[in-house]
């Protein structure tokens, strides 16, 4: 059921099994779950069914890093969360980018994508995929178009991947029937949290204080809290609620708001495509979302190029994607902007300030540039398009000093303090680009596919102004999951170090963010969560205290990686790599030499 909480008592006091912070995704996932299992859970939400502006603002902040938007449009403060404004695309993080990798920095989870693959087949459903199959060959022989193929990949340093398109499925639309018929979920609407109390000692989760931009307050008392608000606000919550902990709640170790990561993205090159290639659409951008031609089994796709993962080894490279962006006569003017715009809104795609009547006007003005550019984007004939990029995003390295802290002197209306983020990239993530460019482009020269001019390398020199001002909003890292508290906010079953009743769902619990779009992961990660609760509740229900819960349940986590992962850090740093147990002194002492380096910089 839903609730306004502008209409509920002042100061009322509301008691739960379990109370989830956040109503993206994450949020409405764990909720459908948990309904489905009768355990009683409230789950408060920010905004309405729509967006509105006031709410919106409680999202900016300030940019102390590069230069990167990260509040308005980027994500959607109403139920459904990010899903408001998400493109839809799909696909698992690859094999490796679960691996602690030598050459990348603070690498590694504690489990392997094993332990996501059944709740990966599980998001199929929830998201309106099609089948559960990411092989090229499939599609290509599904789709069976002579202008849709998978281009001859001849120097084995390149691969072809596919992801799948969700509608997109807007959480908060698709899922709101279910949500206002439920038994056991209580939305309320326009619920801030603005505190997470806990008991003297910092260890337990008391109360959940919330108020509505009107005035109204109340508290959520429950046994179990889960926090699932978004990369950057699950770390402004954590840190805002300081009365017990002066650095925030689970920040002993300084790590609540660090390794703040995004994709970073830009377009690059020139590629002039044979004539056996020039129509091809499998890899290009412009003809992926609507276009049915590259869609099978009620699903569009896209593919896209990656690196090999012996070739990433062998460079030292972070994971990347590539795709081919056509240019259309007319792109980036104002008329084709304003036409896009459009596109978006009939996506039902969130756009702060957005205003039909204003993109009608411009288009009239331009009226050669917007009809050529639509045009194109309809029919698409060849011999109009200009020209063909590439378009790149790369895995970020993980660095703590990218990170999400507070403003010392800002607040927002409900007294909290806004963000700072300083969103960092280093020299790895610059190779990075150039490497995986250049070893594509000699796989295409070879080929015979296409005859391809690059930019000038980037490494070493100033970020592309295009990169940024984007990157892809796919905020990540912040409550990183490790199977140590002194790499890590949360363990491998999303549970707060140190903090018996807290979780966190969403990207910010990832410990690297892989080259592909993270709706899907953390939509498995909570199918996988959930499970995790629910065993927690039945032992709960048993009469178990909090320690012997912990105990009972601490079988869920994969144990043997997770120990192999503390082990693996703490050894690194005294040199040793064979995966031996030190001795507990010299465990001591590595463990100390690591807390004084942990956070230098990660940057050349």
């Amino acid at each position: 059921m839903f609730i306004d909480t502008r209409r509920v008592e002042q100061d009322s006091k509301i008691e739960s099994t379990v109370c989830i912070v956040g109503g993206g995704v994450a949020g409405i996932t764990l909720a459908r779950e948990l309904e489905r299992k009768g355990i009683a859970t409230v789950l408060l939400e920010s905004g309405g069914f729509e967006p509105d502006d006031e709410t919106r603002d409680l999202y900016r902040g300030e940019d102390v890093g590069l230069p990167y938007s990260f509040a308005d449009g980027c994500r959607g403060r109403f139920l459904g969360g990010s899903s408001n404004c998400w493109g839809g695309w799909c696909r698992p993080l690859d094999a490796w980018d679960f691996d602690k990798r030598d050459w990348i920095p603070h690498s590694g989870w504690p489990f392997r994508l094993a332990e996501l693959a059944p709740f990966y087949e599980r998001t199929h459903a929830l998201l309106k995929l099609g089948p559960n199959n990411f092989d090229p060959g499939f599609w290509e022989k599904a789709i069976n178009r002579s202008d849709v193929r998978r281009i001859p990949l001849v120097t084995g340093n390149v691969r072809d991947t596919v992801s799948q398109f969700s509608p997109p499925a807007r959480f908060g639309k698709l899922y709101r029937a279910e949500l206002r018929e439920a038994r056991h979920v209580r939305v309320f609407l326009y619920a801030n949290a603005t505190n997470i109390d806990t008991d003297p000692d910092g260890k337990r989760v008391t109360r959940i204080e919330a108020s509505t931009l009107t005035g109204r307050r109340m508290t959520v008392s429950a046994r179990i809290y889960v926090l699932a608000t978004g990369g950057i606000e699950n770390a402004r919550l954590l840190l805002a609620s300081n009365k017990v902990q002066a650095a925030g709640l689970g920040n002993d170790h300084d790590l609540v708001g660090r390794f703040f990561m995004d994709h970073p993205r830009l377009q690059s090159g020139s590629v002039k495509f044979s004539r056996d290639w020039s129509r091809n659409k499998l890899y290009d951008i412009k003809y992926h979302y609507m276009n049915s031609a590259v869609a099978a089994h009620g699903t569009h796709i896209a593919s896209q190029l990656a690196l090999a993962p012996e070739v990433l080894e062998k460079e030292k490279l972070l994971n990347a994607r590539v795709w081919f962006n056509s240019v259309f006569p007319g792109e980036g003017s104002e008329g084709a902007q304003a036409l896009f715009r459009c596109k978006q809104a009939l996506l039902q795609k969130e756009q702060a300030g957005w205003s039909l009547s204003q993109d009608l006007a411009t288009m009239a003005a331009h009226p050669v540039d917007t009809v050529g550019y639509g045009f194109t984007r309809l029919f698409q004939p060849r011999a109009l398009i200009r020209s063909v990029r590439f378009q790149i995003i790369v895995e970020p390295t993980p660095n703590p000093d990218s990170r999400v802290t507070l403003s010392p002197t800002q607040t927002d209306k409900l007294g909290m303090p806004r963000v700072q983020v300083d969103w960092r990239l280093d020299d790895q993530v610059r190779r990075t680009f150039d490497r995986t460019l250049d070893l594509l482009a000699r796989d295409m020269r070879q080929s015979g596919v296409a005859e391809v001019t690059l930019d000038p390398p980037i490494e070493g020199g100033a970020w592309p102004a295009s990169l940024e001002k984007e990157g892809t909003w796919h905020h990540m890292g912040t409550t990183r999951m490790h199977a140590s508290p002194q790499f890590g906010v949360v363990d491998a079953n999303c549970r707060m170090h140190g903090v018996s009743n807290l979780y966190i769902a969403g990207s910010s619990v990832f410990p690297t963010a892989g080259a592909n779009f993270p709706t899907i992961t953390i939509a498995a990660l909570t199918l996988r969560l959930s499970e995790h609760l629910a065993r927690v509740i039945n032992h709960i229900s048993s009469g178990l205290g909090a320690a012997e819960v912990a105990d009972a349940v601490h079988a869920d986590a994969p144990s043997t990686l997770a120990a192999a992962q503390v082990a693996a850090d703490a050894t690194s740093v005294d040199g040793r790599s064979d995966g031996i147990p030190l001795p507990v002194e010299r465990l001591k002492r590595a463990r100390s030499v690591l807390i004084s380096r942990r956070f230098q910089t990660d940057s050349a």
